[in-house]
């Protein structure tokens, strides 16, 4: 299964967050649309990603306090991406190493979307469903050998 997969599945709706945005502000987007990341766009290019992970090391760091922080000041830069062909089980390999819960996708220079770690579990698992399934039917239609 190819990465293109799961973007079509899933869709390819993005939200974004600018580099000098508020952190409070990226939280609530992120809470109203049940999302853990954010992409970080700077003048139509993305720059990185913020995801929970880096909200949460800043509330930590400040007493449970986000004020005036600013999102170019805890966001991922250079974070992992994926293109559309590539495999869906290298980009899981990728996103272990690499301990991304968050991958944005894309064409060059253009940003497609952003698969989570969810999606490609999800993608995995329904991959391994069916081919099980296709083996359970296959073994049933095995014929039986002669004298049993």
């Amino acid at each position: 299964m190819l990465v293109s997969e799961i973007l079509r599945i899933k869709g390819n709706a993005l939200f974004t967050t600018p580099p000098n945005g508020a952190v409070l502000e990226a939280v609530k987007v992120m809470a109203q649309h049940d999302i853990g990341s954010l992409v970080v766009m700077d003048h139509g290019q993305m720059v990185g990603m913020l995801t929970f992970a880096e909200v949460l090391e800043a509330l930590a760091k400040r007493q449970g306090e986000l004020g005036d922080l600013k999102v170019n000041e805890i966001y991922v830069r250079e974070p992992l991406t994926a293109t559309t062909g590539l495999d869906v089980m290298e980009l899981r390999r990728g996103m272990l190493e690499r301990h991304a819960r968050y991958v944005p996708v894309v064409d060059g220079p253009t940003l497609l979307g952003v698969v989570s770690f969810h999606d490609v579990a999800k993608a995995v698992y329904e991959e391994q469903s069916f081919e099980n399934r296709m083996l359970k039917s296959y073994i049933k239609s095995w014929p039986a050998e002669e004298g049993q």
